[in-house]
Parts: C-alpha cells; structure tokens; sequence
C-alpha cells in the first residue's frame, strides 16, 4: 500500500510544480506581451516622427528650389498657385 501512497504523493509533487511553472510562465508571457505593446508603441512613435521629418524635408527642398531659382516674381508665384492647386485635389481625394 505505501508505494501507491508515494506514487500518489509523487503525482502531487509533480502536479504542483507544473502549476508553478505555468503560473511563473504565464507571468513571463504577460511581461512579454507588455514590452511587445511598448515596442510597437516607439515603432509608431517613431514611424510618425520620420513621416513629419519627411515632409519638412520635402517643404526645404521646394523652399530650396524656390530659393534658387533666378525666375521672376510671377514664376514664382505661378509655381506657389499650381502647388496650391495640387493640394487642393489631394485634400479633395482624402474627403472621398
């Protein structure tokens, strides 16, 4: 009779070790899943701060072209309205 005791006992060892070990794997998992959250947080974060960069470095480069160019003041002015216009249909395609 007692080896079936110790073989019971045994299965209960066993038993609570694995639930110790789910429990501790389950807390792994949940600090996992936070630091995954917070990384795709900075991706976004940082996906937005090169989009924003992208478009400053856009606006320098038309306000560079601008810059540099010896055209006459209505050019100019011409290329400002057809870049205006431009963003006009862009802004009118975004509302569709």
């Amino acid at each position: 009779m007692s080896s079936v005791a110790d073989k019971l006992n045994s299965v209960l060892q066993k038993t609570a070790q694995l639930i110790e070990l789910c429990h501790a794997l389950q807390e792994e998992n949940d600090l996992l899943k936070q630091e995954n959250d917070a990384v795709k947080a900075a991706l976004n974060s940082s996906k937005v701060k090169i989009s924003d960069l992208d478009e400053k470095m856009r606006v320098l480069k038309l306000a560079k072209s601008i810059e540099g160019t010896s055209e006459k003041t209505l050019d100019i002015k011409q290329k400002i309205n057809d870049f205006v216009r431009e963003i006009d249909k862009c802004v009118v395609l975004l509302k569709k």
